[in-house]
Formats: structure tokens, sequence, C-alpha cells
């Protein structure tokens, strides 16, 4: 019978394709008492690092994982339990853990990503979770579906998760007709159509909350809730980032670029900085990243105010801000009268990332709120 007092603490799985990854160090020391939330130790894997976070309060017990070395996914790193469990008691536990069943080989089991064709082409997405609530997940300028890996399976605990690229991002169509905020909003709903979606809670980062906050002006019965991270269209002012990504042109030049979404810098590996510089050459890429950025954001100044459109219709809305966002000012985030406004501390442009476990609560709390 396993015992609920004790809690293991295990190398995360960040992506579909996430096989290992490095203990680079421990954040506490055994016996320090930790909340929900609370960062434990860090991880690297090749795509990314991070800080493994508590899903729950109690007491560091035992260090398992050591620093420098390389474990598979699920993997015991560490224990959590009262401080009344006795030490024989985290000894068997230790000893007797392993991996949980149906996790080895679960890469195997089906396609890492799906596609479907819409009406603004073909588009990259994954869906995890079976929930009855539907959640969609949109990304910036610039990203993927691959950014949310932090967010997906903790998400899918509540909801059916979908995340898509956008036209012109990640592995979907590099093609779109007219680069606008309007068509990036109509292939949302070309591929929410695509799939049968007929309504779901939306949450948007950045120019995908300005995509977010448009489809809600267009069709807001389709909304049940909206989440904007950091987003765009609340405010006309935006730093130098836009211009900056889409100029450079080599790894020096586009790292500098961008650790500025991040509070941490050293969050910008060097595999991630090759895996945007790989995208930004493809084909197609270079000149619909330069359109949108002129349509979006001529000037360093935000073109799409959809905010400004809602009126009274606004839906049920909570905004997330990283306090130390260098690309949105984060005096856009009570510029929406009637959201629900969080700022999180020590948190830059990428605060579902940076501080996902605080994120992940937030929304979750938020679809939560719609069927008490």
């Amino acid at each position: 019978m396993t015992d609920t007092r004790i809690k293991p603490i295990v190398m995360p799985k960040w992506g579909l394709s996430m096989k290992e990854g490095k203990v680079t160090g421990w954040l506490l020391e055994d016996g320090s008492t930790i909340n929900p939330g609370d960062a434990i130790l860090e991880v690297e894997t090749d795509k990314i690092a991070g800080s493994v976070e508590a899903s729950e309060a109690g007491v560091l017990r035992r260090r398992v994982g050591q620093p420098d070395t390389v474990y598979p996914v699920k993997t015991l790193l560490g224990v959590i339990a009262d401080a009344s469990v006795p030490e024989t008691e985290i000894d068997a536990f230790v000893a007797a853990y392993v991996v949980p069943a149906g996790e080895e080989g679960e890469e195997e089991q089906g396609p890492k990503y799906e596609f479907v064709d819409t009406g603004a082409g073909r588009l990259r997405y994954v869906k995890r979770g079976t929930g009855s609530e539907i959640l969609i997940l949109i990304h910036g300028f610039g990203g993927d579906l691959d950014g949310w890996l932090f967010n997906l399976d903790p998400l899918a605990e509540v909801a059916t998760v979908y995340a898509l690229d956008l036209p012109g991002h990640g592995q979907s169509t590099k093609k779109l007709d007219n680069p606008s905020l309007n068509s990036l909003v109509a292939s949302v709903w070309e591929f929410m159509a695509s799939l049968g979606i007929q309504s779901a809670h939306v949450v948007g980062h950045s120019m995908g909350g300005a995509i977010g906050l448009r489809m809600a002006t267009q069709h807001p019965e389709k909304i049940r809730t909206l989440t904007l991270i950091c987003s765009a269209g609340l405010g006309q002012e935006i730093g130098s980032y836009v211009d900056e990504f889409v100029a450079a042109q080599s790894r020096k030049d586009l790292k500098p670029v961008l650790e500025k979404l991040f509070a941490d810098k050293n969050l910008v590996s060097r595999q991630l900085v090759d895996d945007v510089l790989k995208y930004k050459r493809l084909d197609g890429v270079s000149d619909l990243l330069k359109e949108l950025s002129v349509a979006l954001f001529a000037g360093r100044r935000q073109q799409d105010m959809p905010a400004a459109e809602l009126g009274g219709q606004v839906p049920r809305t909570l905004i997330i801000w990283g306090k130390d966002d260098q690309i949105i000012p984060v005096a856009h985030a009570v510029n929406l009268p009637g959201a629900k406004v969080h700022v999180i501390e020590g948190a830059g442009h990428m605060v579902y990332m940076e501080k996902s476990s605080e994120v992940n609560g937030l929304i979750r709390g938020h679809i939560a709120s719609t069927n008490p």
C-alpha cells in the first residue's frame, strides 16, 4: 500500500520529447520546510534549464538525485514528507521506489505531434488530457507550441488542452495571406472549426493574448474564459525586442535578444538559441516575421488595441504578468477593467516558463471558477 504521507520528487517531463535531465544543483537542504510552488532543485535538458517546483507542502526529508548526474524522466530525485514520518520509512520508500507503470516507452504510444489542414493552411498542434473543458494555448511572436512544455501536462489535469503553432511559426505553414492580427485570429477559428471545438478557455501569451482579445470581440460566446500572459493588445508601448528578434541573423546577435525574455538569463541555453536560429532560417520565415512585425508593432508601437474594442463584452479574464518583463510594460496589466491581475516577482516576459507552477495553479483556478 502506498504511504500517502510520503511524496516523491521526480525528474519532470518537460515537453513531448524529453527523456532525461541533469540535476545541476539543489536549492534547499534536507529538513527544509516546503510550500507549493517553492523551487527545490535545478534541472537542465538539451533544450532548456529550469527549476523543479513543489506541488505539495511538507519537509524535504531526503535528497536522492546527485548534482551533475543525468537521470531518466520520473526517476526519484528526492522525498517530501511530514517531520513525524520515521527515517526508517523514508529509507524503505526510497529503496522500494520504481518508475510508475506506463511511463517507460510513453513516447512510443502515439505521435508526438499532430497536424490538421485548415483554411489557413496546415497547422501543427498537440493535444493533452481528456477533460470536458477545452483549453487552447496560443503562443507569442516568434514562438511555438513547445514553449508550453512546463504547462501542458499540469493543465491537462483539469481540461483537454490544445496548443498550436500559428501560421509562420513552429512547424505550421509558413504562409499567411495579408499578415495581420485578424489573419492570425482567423487561423485560430479555422483550427477550432477543423477539430470541432465550439467554445474554449483561451490562454494567450504576448501576441497570443492580443489574438485572444480579438477573438473575444468577434465571438464572445465562444470564449469560456480568457487568460492573458504578458499580453499585447492592452497598451501601445512595447520594447525593442520584436525588431531585434527579426534582425538577428547569428547566434551572437540572437542570444542577448532572447535573454530579454527571462528574469534569469541562465535559462537561455545554447540549444535554445540554436533551435530558434534554425527556425528563423527556414524558407519563408524571415519575410513573414518582418511583415507581421510591421503590421503589429511598427515603430515599436502596438498597432492593434483589441482590449479597447470589448466594451461591455469582457469575458471572465485573468491577467498574469512577470514583474521584470522587458518586452511589454507590466503597467499594462491593469488596463482591462474587471480582470483579475497577478504580477509575479522574479519573472520576466516568459513568466509561464519561469514560474510555471504558480502560473499553472492560477489558470487551473480560473477555469474552475466557471464551474463552482
